[in-house]
């Protein structure tokens, strides 16, 4: 009975020790509590990043901030380089003009080139032994196609028929001083011939330009800026002249060449306002001469008088209008003198410029343009050049015509 109790007990003892082996191992198995999950995972943050030399450290925690914590730069738009400063347009180089005393007497060779058939074809006939009635006709078609005009050469022919028969003997030297006499006569005017420039006033004197475009009017305009330049005058020009193209851009540059100052308005504005303000600019600057470029149209004469009258009558709300000048082609000859009515109808003409006297021009022009209007020839060009517009001085015209 004992044995069967102690049996009893050492089976009891087994079983407790196996069952305490059991459960110790699956308790082994178990993580710590503070090691289990728990049901809401957690984010952590990534460790900084690490550091390289001599600033490496043991990464830390750091407390970091989001982005829209963060005050992100403000783009600045990249520095413009300094613009470089355009250089200034030069000023046009101010040209000292040709002295205007004895300029037609420098250009006299180039005037004896031209005229060649007035003058020396004269003196081929009158040289001639007997002088009967057919030398007298061949006498008046030269003169005729010279361009002197019907009447002026009747009276000239007149003349030297009397004074050849006077003369008897003709030496060459003889014959060249009677004609050069009776040209002279023929050309001669009490009118004066210089440009007024000077009116006694305080105002300046005030010169209006006409004349048919293509006479080269705009152009003289410039040339007679740069003569009374060279006579010491000071010049504001006013470019009316508002519908041909380009006529202010090339009356700008004569100006400029000698540092007259050019009043101009838009292509196709009011001439006469354009007149109005060259004149006022002209008072204000103490000018001494105002130049005024104006329109020459004539496929409407009404127009062109209604214009010319206006551009006059607004001049003349501030100062005398002192010149008019008409400038005409002198190779026209003849058909020069209708234009020269027509102007002188719409205004009081003074004065005649005669343009291209060193072309195929006929020198009796002058005769007949000074017989149709009644005022004298005062300048005459003779080429292209700038200084080549000269005052007009009958003695050294007829010693051109006459030569030698």
């Amino acid at each position: 009975m004992e044995i069967v109790i102690l049996a009893v007990v050492i089976a009891v003892v087994l079983v407790g020790a196996v069952s305490g082996l059991v459960i110790g191992g699956r308790r082994k198995k178990q993580l710590p509590p503070a090691e289990r999950p728990s049901a809401t995972p957690t984010i952590t943050t990534p460790p900084a990043e690490p550091r390289v030399g001599d600033e490496a450290e043991t990464p830390r925690d750091e407390s970091r901030r989001t982005i829209e914590e963060v005050d992100l730069p403000t783009a600045e738009a990249p520095e413009a380089p300094p613009a470089e400063a355009e250089p200034a347009p030069a000023a046009p180089a101010v040209e000292v003009p040709e002295p205007t005393e004895g300029r037609l007497v420098r250009l006299r060779a180039r005037l004896a080139r031209s005229q060649n058939a007035l003058g020396k074809g004269l003196l081929t006939l009158l040289s001639r032994e007997h002088l009967d009635e057919d030398t007298w006709e061949e006498i008046e078609d030269t003169l005729l196609t010279a361009d002197v005009g019907v009447v002026p050469t009747q009276e000239l022919v007149e003349r030297l028929r009397e004074r050849v028969r006077v003369l008897g003997t003709r030496t060459p030297q003889e014959l060249r001083t009677l004609l050069r006499e009776e040209l002279l006569k023929l050309i001669a005017t009490d009118a004066p011939r210089a440009v007024k420039t000077d009116n006694g006033l305080e105002t300046p004197a005030v010169v209006m330009v006409v004349g048919v475009n293509g006479t080269g009017k705009t152009t003289t305009t410039g040339k007679l800026a740069r003569v009374l330049v060279a006579d010491g005058k000071s010049v504001v020009l006013g470019a009316a002249d508002t519908f041909r193209a380009a006529a202010a851009d090339q009356l700008q540059t004569w100006g400029e060449r000698v540092g007259a100052r050019t009043v101009r308005g838009p292509e196709g504005g009011d001439p006469a306002s354009i007149a109005f303000d060259a004149v006022k600019e002209g008072i204000a600057e103490h000018a001494d001469v105002v130049l005024i470029d104006t329109a020459g149209r004539l496929h409407t004469k009404a127009g062109l008088m209604d214009e010319l009258g206006k551009v006059k009558r607004v001049v003349e709300k501030q100062a005398p209008l002192d010149e008019v000048l008409l400038v005409l082609d002198a190779t026209t000859g003849q058909n020069g003198l209708v234009q020269a009515r027509v102007f002188a109808e719409v205004v009081n003409i003074t004065g005649i410029v005669l343009t291209k006297l060193d072309g195929t021009a006929k020198g009796g022009i002058v005769v007949a343009v000074q017989r149709e209007l009644g005022v004298p020839v005062k300048l005459i060009g003779l080429g292209e050049g700038p200084d080549d517009l000269a005052p007009f001085d009958p003695e050294a015209f007829v010693d051109a015509l006459i030569g030698d």
